[in-house]
């Protein structure tokens, strides 16, 4: 594995996680990780647009005028993110009711529009495939950490309702890890959220100073 590449998947996953280290994408970070299956939907979601945009910008970056980048940029990330809603309103339908509005609004995510600009337009296809992998698999780390967390604090139990991903077989995968646990309601409500992340972030900076 070449310097470069290491480069790369460590900016992705850990010192320039766009979640927890940029703080893009904050609105469907907090809005659907109040639980783990949840959290892995979006996250899968937001990682492919990750790399087909990436790849697809890079791709044609030799051909797009400078003065119009922006809107095509938008523009290729609203088909992927069309394509993408319409595969999961297919085979994913309660998942993506549940949701909602979160799918489409994957276009406006800066994080996705900025590696477009920052990197996939300034690369090679395969460096640009990379990024938004890692960067994607970053983004879906601090979504499942967060979802796990809510999940266990406001339920006591871990892989609620795993069918909506996984189909009929996985609806014995909940857990439940507390016997007559009636659960925090403020870990499942947009404040326990913003506490939640606001503790993942401060570990993040504190594992990552005594690294």
């Amino acid at each position: 594995m070449s310097a470069n590449t290491r480069t790369i998947i460590r900016n992705g996953l850990w010192k320039n996680n766009q979640a927890l280290v940029a703080l893009l994408g904050l609105c469907p970070l907090l809005a659907v990780s109040n639980t783990v299956i949840n959290s892995l939907g979006l996250g899968i979601a937001t990682t492919l647009t990750l790399v087909l945009s990436n790849t697809l910008v890079s791709s044609l970056r030799g051909y797009i005028l400078p003065e119009i980048r922006l809107p095509l940029f938008v523009l290729m990330i609203a088909g992927i993110v069309t394509i993408i809603e319409l595969l999961m309103n297919a085979w994913f339908y309660q998942l993506y009711k549940t949701l909602g509005i979160f799918i489409p609004l994957i276009v406006t995510n800066c994080a996705i529009i900025g590696r477009a600009e920052v990197f996939a337009s300034k690369n090679r296809v395969l460096p640009s495939l990379l990024d938004g992998l890692a960067m994607g698999l970053g983004f879906s780390f601090a979504l499942l950490v967060l979802g796990a967390f809510r999940e266990v604090l406001g339920a006591g139990t871990l892989f609620t309702q795993a069918d909506l991903l996984f189909g009929e077989s996985a609806k014995n995968w909940q857990i439940n890890l507390f016997d007559g646990y009636s659960g925090m309601l403020l870990a499942l409500l947009p404040p326990g959220a913003f506490i939640t992340l606001g503790l993942l972030i401060a570990a993040k900076n504190m594992f990552a100073t005594r690294a």
